[in-house]
């Protein structure tokens, strides 16, 4: 069972997912405001795709103090897609930081009939990458 504990939940740093996707969070301020990039690891694209800048919240209540949920969302620089991440920081049996998400990813859609077939989500699990 995972246990949180909220002073060891600081999102800046490198973090990696169980695909090899990094994002980087360059700055989290005081009112929990987070910027950095998100380099994928996975694309339906045969192009390669550039890390992309990401902009989201940490949840600063006191009611969230213990392992805090975020948000933010990536706008991939090389594609006409957007994602919305959202998630929690815990820690793991071991002590270790686990960052658990849920994203939902949007292409752009050619027609309005063509809509279904535009969204796509999905879940991931980050850990702090090796070399800080």
């Amino acid at each position: 069972m995972s246990r949180y504990f909220s002073t060891q939940c600081n999102l800046a740093g490198v973090w990696e997912n169980e695909l090899g996707s990094q994002m980087t969070f360059s700055k989290v301020d005081k009112d929990g405001l987070l910027s950095g990039s998100y380099q994928t690891a996975v694309s339906v694209s045969d192009d390669p795709v550039n890390a992309s800048p990401l902009v989201g919240y940490q949840q600063k209540s006191t009611r969230n103090a213990d392992g805090p949920t975020f948000g933010f969302t990536v706008n991939w620089a090389s594609t006409a897609t957007t994602t919305a991440f959202a998630g929690q920081c815990f820690l793991d049996q071991n002590g270790k930081e686990v960052l658990k998400t849920m994203w939902l990813l949007r292409d752009h859609a050619e027609k309005y009939n063509d809509d279904w077939k535009a969204s796509r989500v999905g879940s991931n699990v980050f850990t702090r990458a090796a070399k800080q």
